[in-house]
C-alpha cells in the first residue's frame, strides 16, 4: 500500500471494512461505496428513461434510474413565475392524445387538456436576418395545408412500419433517401412545407434532411392532431410536473445529479459505478437501459465493443436551444414568425430563431434556435440579441435591453446517418445491439424527437424484454 500501520489500528479498520461489506458496502481507495440490487438499471432520467423506469416498477421489477441533471425530465422546460406560481411549458409542449399518454398522465393524476387555446394573438412576419417586417399572404393558407397533408397521408399509409421504430425492410426505398425538398417536390406537397419546418423544430436546414428521418417525425398520428386539434397537455401548463411526481414515486431509487463512470456488461448481469451527491453507488443489475443519445462523447463511460463504436460513431445531428427572453421591444400580444419569401418555400436559412411567441406572462416570451453546426451557448445568445435588435421597428416602444431568463441547449438533436449507411442496412444493424450483453437502447434515436411516440415503441418493443 505505501505506508505503514500498527497492528491494532489495522485489524480495526479491516473490521469496520468487513462489516460495511456485510451490510452492502465495499472498499473503494479508502472510500465507501453502496452497493444497490436491482432488476434493472437505467442510464437517462429524460422523456424515455422515466416513461421507462416507472412502468417497469408497475410491472414489478425493481429498477435504478441514474440522471446527470438535478431533475428529470431531459427535453421538457416549464417556467414557473415565482410571484404567482403561474407557469407555462416551453421545452415539451404537447403530446398525442393516445391511450399511452393518457395512462401515464392518469398515473399521477395529472389533468388533461387540449394544447389549444383560444387567443388574442396578432401574428406578424419578418425576415429576421434582416429585420424587415413582410406579409404572411404569401404563406400556403390553410386550406392548401389541410390538402398537403391528406395527400402527404396517402404517402406515409405506403409505409405502415415506419411509425415503429427503424425496423426497415433489405431493399430501401428510394423516397426514403431523398431530401425533404425532393420529397416534397416530387409529391407537390408545398402545402406543408413551411408548417412542417414550424413542427419539426431543432433539425437544422429541414430541406436537406433526408426525408426518412422527417416522414418518422411527422409521422400519422402527429398529421392527424394537426388537422384535427388533437394534441393534448397538462392542464396547468407544467409538463415539469409528470417528471418531479416520477422523481417522487421513485423515491431513492433514483439518482439525480449523479454521474456514470464506469459499466462493466456480461451475459451474466452488468455493474454500474455512479458518482451521487451522497457518495460513490455500485449498481448490480440483471439489465441495463441506456435511454441517452448515443453519440461516442456521451458513451465514454461505456465499456463500448468494436461494432457500438463502428455504429455509434456514424451518428451525426443538429442543435437545438430554447429559452425565454423579457424586456423586449415586442407587444404582449404578438408571434413574429421567421420568414424569408426569398428562399425555396419561404423557409430562412439557418442557424437561426423559428418565432417568437409571447406567453401567459407579460413581458415574457419564448423562442426556438437551431442550426446545422456547433455554436456555442454565448454564440447563439448573441445571434438571438442582435435579431431582436433588428426587429425594434421605430413605432414599437423600446422597453429595455432584452435579457434571457432561460436558456437551454438541448443539443445533439436529431441523430442521423448518411444516405449510404441507411442503403447498407445500418439500422438492421443497430437493431441487433438490442440486448447484448445483457443492454437494451432507447430515446429519440431509436424511434423520433416526440416523447408520445417514444413512449408507444418503448412499450411495445423495450419494456416487454425488460420485465421477463
Amino acid at each position: 500500500m505505501g505506508f505503514w500501520y500498527s497492528a491494532p489500528l489495522g485489524l480495526l479498520v479491516l473490521s469496520r471494512i468487513i462489516g460495511a461489506v456485510v451490510a452492502g458496502y465495499q472498499d473503494a481507495s479508502l472510500g465507501l461505496v453502496e452497493i444497490v440490487e436491482s432488476d434493472v438499471c437505467i442510464i437517462g432520467g429524460g422523456s424515455s428513461g422515466t416513461y421507462s423506469a416507472i412502468r417497469l416498477k408497475e410491472m414489478g421489477k425493481t429498477v435504478t434510474l441514474i440522471e446527470k441533471q438535478s431533475r428529470l425530465g431531459g427535453h421538457v422546460n416549464t417556467y414557473v413565475d415565482p410571484a404567482t406560481g403561474t407557469s407555462f411549458d416551453y421545452g415539451v409542449i404537447a403530446f398525442d392524445n393516445s391511450s399511452i399518454v393518457r395512462n401515464y398522465f392518469a398515473h399521477f393524476n395529472i389533468p388533461l387538456v387540449s394544447a389549444y387555446s383560444a387567443s388574442n394573438t396578432t401574428y406578424e412576419y419578418a425576415n429576421f436576418k434582416t429585420g424587415e417586417y413582410v406579409s404572411g399572404s404569401s404563406l400556403p393558407s390553410q386550406e392548401s395545408l389541410a390538402a398537403a397533408l391528406l395527400a402527404y397521408s396517402g404517402q406515409l399509409a405506403k409505409y405502415p412500419y415506419i411509425s415503429n421504430g427503424f425496423d426497415l425492410p433489405s431493399q430501401i426505398p428510394e423516397d426514403f433517401l431523398l431530401n425533404w425538398c425532393e420529397f416534397i417536390e416530387k409529391y407537390q406537397l408545398g402545402g406543408l412545407a413551411f408548417e412542417s419546418s414550424l413542427f419539426l423544430e431543432g433539425v437544422g436546414n429541414i430541406l436537406a434532411q433526408t426525408a426518412l428521418y422527417m416522414l418518422k417525425y411527422l409521422d400519422a398520428n402527429t398529421v392527424n392532431n394537426i388537422l384535427t386539434g388533437g394534441f393534448v397537455t397538462s392542464e396547468n401548463h407544467d409538463n415539469q410536473e409528470l417528471y418531479n411526481k416520477a422523481l417522487a414515486e421513485l423515491g431513492s431509487s433514483a439518482f439525480i445529479g449523479s454521474n456514470v463512470t464506469a459499466v462493466q456488461r456480461s451475459n451474466h448481469g452488468v455493474q454500474v459505478s455512479v458518482s451521487t451527491p451522497s457518495g460513490p453507488k455500485t449498481i448490480n443489475a440483471s439489465k441495463l437501459l441506456i435511454a441517452i443519445d448515443p453519440k461516442l462523447e456521451n458513451l465514454e463511460f461505456l465499456d463500448l465493443v468494436e461494432e457500438e463504436k463502428t455504429l455509434f460513431g456514424q451518428f451525426n445531428n443538429s442543435y437545438y436551444w430554447d429559452a425565454v427572453v423579457k424586456n423586449t421591444a415586442i407587444p404582449n400580444d404578438v408571434t413574429i414568425t421567421n420568414v424569408d419569401l426569398d428562399a425555396p418555400y419561404e423557409i430562412p436559412s439557418t442557424p437561426g430563431i423559428y418565432r417568437i411567441s409571447p406567453t401567459n406572462i407579460a413581458g415574457l416570451f419564448t423562442l426556438y434556435y437551431t442550426s446545422p453546426s456547433l455554436m456555442t451557448d454565448e454564440e447563439v445568445q448573441a445571434d438571438i440579441l442582435a435579431t431582436i435588435a433588428r426587429l425594434e421597428a421605430p413605432t414599437k416602444l423600446w422597453t429595455g435591453t432584452p435579457e434571457f431568463v432561460e436558456l437551454h441547449n438541448h443539443s445533439p438533436f436529431e441523430l442521423t446517418v448518411s444516405t449510404e449507411a441507411i442503403k447498407g442496412g445500418f439500422y438492421a444493424q443497430l437493431n441487433k445491439l438490442q440486448g447484448e450483453r445483457n443492454t437494451w437502447w432507447t430515446g429519440a434515436t431509436w424511434q423520433a424527437q416526440d416523447s408520445s411516440q417514444i413512449w408507444n415503441w418503448t412499450e411495445i418493443n423495450i419494456l416487454p424484454k425488460l420485465a421477463v
